[in-house]
């Protein structure tokens, strides 16, 4: 199902609810869309802390990267409704409340300053900026080649990332 055939009422009919139980919470489906890009972003926030924490290592810009490329391709094969809406770039333009990308690179800012050991200044919210939109580009461009996400294509972003960072 893509954001066009994504409505309320099947959303209330999944989840075994009376459709008014839906529009209690949602307005719209823009509304729905954007409280579950929102949560995306929450859950991948929080599975990129507990990755980093694990990994036992500092400051190191690889390791970050891989973290988050991981992370965020496990969520894309794996987490129900993910694929639908991520971090909300399904949603067409005109109906998101803030860009995906810009909200994902503030995110990725906050979490990995302290990691990085760097300040969360301007520059660095620009780099993961541009981090994000090349990883969302070439992402999105590997699971429209395979269902599962062409690796070969996975790999040439992460090489790209590596380069750029």
């Amino acid at each position: 199902v893509g954001y066009d055939e994504l409505s309320t009422r099947a959303v209330a009919q999944r989840a075994g609810v009376p459709i008014g139980s839906v529009y209690r919470f949602f307005g719209n489906k823009r509304q729905m869309a954007d409280a579950l890009a929102q949560r995306n972003l929450e859950r991948f926030s929080v599975r990129v802390t507990e990755r980093l924490k694990a990994s036992g290592e500092e400051g190191g810009w690889r390791t970050a990267m891989d973290v988050v490329l991981d992370e965020y391709l496990a969520m894309k094969r794996t987490a129900p409704g993910f694929s639908l809406v991520d971090f909300g770039n399904q949603i067409p333009v005109g109906a998101r409340h803030a860009e995906p990308n810009h909200r994902v690179a503030d995110r990725l800012t906050d979490l990995l300053s302290a990691y990085l050991s760097r300040e969360p200044d301007d520059d660095l919210r620009r780099t993961f900026l541009i981090a994000v939109e090349t990883a969302d580009t070439l992402v999105h461009l590997a699971f429209r080649m395979a269902p599962e996400g062409d690796e070969r294509i996975i790999q040439e972003a992460r090489e790209l990332l590596r380069a750029y960072l």
